[in-house]
């Protein structure tokens, strides 16, 4: 019997030479599986079926986890108003994680003995699904055909042809990956410190002028509603959101940061609705949360998304940083109006029964309600009668 080898597989070049190279050259039996994080419509879904049928798998499927994506991944990168570098939202980073999870639980399912992907020798995603498939599948061969033979597209493409492939060779302009939580660009302009990405180069285009008001409903942390209109999971809520702001260009920048594998890198991303969902987010939770809960998310959640972004889903202590961003979460209700324009966004306020910006306890700058006067000159005296020591003692040993 043949060798069964699961594929991790998006249609496109790489995973289609795998494909051919996995069964004709190394003789495995070949099954492929798709994983759709929110990125592929029905029609592109069954395209890829059809590629995948196409090149002769014994057997392909194709898995949404779209929603176990949000619930596992997304919705703690919200809690935690996580952008890496204060710029990129883990537009492709978390949903590689979720896209190799649900790989290795095919593999187990399948009882393969090996597990393949298209990563290349480059970039961050050879680390991260090997990590996962190493762990949760331990001791399975992995097998990654163009890192290992360091194959050039060219390559590829004679390869493919010889076998009477029929495929679209063209190299694309741009590098598009799209999900749930963002679209990613990568090209020429993106492969040097300067230089930005070209309005064409942008999968979605501006199509909106002028201005428009819209409120988000947040619910524990959560995302339920959009101008009033409720939806069954978030996730429905975060693509209502995004056909509405999409248009507007916001959301759009270029992410620098350091790779799992030690170099720098560089490339662009458009993300209108996790952009304006996390700081709509986090204004919200400026109102309704203590200022030592801010401080503590902050740390927490910016490790927690440097950890994801590494491929370090799979450590315990994820699961402590989730629960404590989960428990921060019970007072963040609220609505957060935002008003959009061209190529920007600002966040206009909020109103929560939550909100501890009362005037029952003052006004900042205006009237104090809470306390007296003296009450502050007391507290300031305390307050700063350490460092005041300090400076005695020093101006005491000084001889100043």
């Amino acid at each position: 019997m043949k060798k069964k080898v699961v594929l991790a597989f998006s249609g496109g070049l790489d995973t289609s030479y795998c494909v051919k190279y996995l069964s004709e050259e190394k003789g495995y039996e070949v099954h492929t599986i798709t994983i759709n994080t929110g990125g592929f419509d029905a029609a592109e879904v069954k395209a890829i079926e059809e590629r995948a049928k196409n090149l002769g798998v014994a057997s392909h499927i194709t898995v949404d986890e779209t929603k176990n994506y949000y619930d596992t991944v997304i919705r703690f990168l919200i809690y935690g108003n996580v952008l890496k570098n204060n710029t990129y939202p883990l537009s492709v980073s978390a949903e590689r994680m979720s896209q190799a999870l649900a790989t290795a639980n095919y593999a187990k399912k399948l009882k393969a003995d090996a597990v393949a992907h298209g990563s290349t020798g480059a970039g961050n995603d050879q680390v991260r699904f090997d990590m996962i498939l190493n762990i949760l599948v331990p001791g399975i061969e992995i097998i990654t055909p163009i890192r290992d033979m360091k194959l050039s597209r060219e390559q590829e493409i004679e390869y493919l042809k010889s076998k009477g492939v029929v495929y679209d060779f063209r190299k694309a302009m741009y590098s598009v990956n799209k999900g749930i939580w963002g679209t990613s660009v990568g090209g020429k302009e993106t492969l040097k410190s300067l230089g930005t990405l070209p309005e064409e180069a942008w999968p979605t285009q501006v199509t909106k002028t002028g201005s428009e008001t819209v409120k988000l409903s947040f619910d524990k942390g959560e995302l339920k509603k959009v101008n009033d209109k409720a939806f069954n999971h978030p996730t429905e809520a975060i693509q209502y959101l995004q056909a509405i702001a999409g248009g507007y260009g916001v959301g759009r920048d270029i992410h620098v940061g350091d790779t799992i594998i030690g170099i720098k890198g560089r490339v662009g991303f458009e993300a209108a609705a996790p952009v304006v969902i996390i700081k709509a987010h986090h204004a919200l939770e400026k109102h309704v949360l203590t200022k030592w809960q801010l401080s503590w998310k902050d740390q927490l959640a910016q490790f927690y998304g440097n950890w994801l972004h590494e491929g370090q889903y799979l450590d315990p202590v994820m699961r402590d940083i989730e629960a404590y961003l989960s428990n921060s979460q019970q007072q963040v209700t609220g609505d957060v109006t935002v008003e959009l324009h061209p190529y920007r966004f600002h966040v206009v306020g909020i109103e929560s029964k939550y909100d501890l910006m009362s005037s029952k306890f003052g006004k900042y700058g205006e009237e104090n309600l809470g306390w007296s006067g003296n009450d502050v000159k007391g507290f300031t005296k305390i307050f700063g009668n350490q460092t005041a020591i300090f400076h005695q003692v020093k101006t005491d040993a000084d001889g100043n």
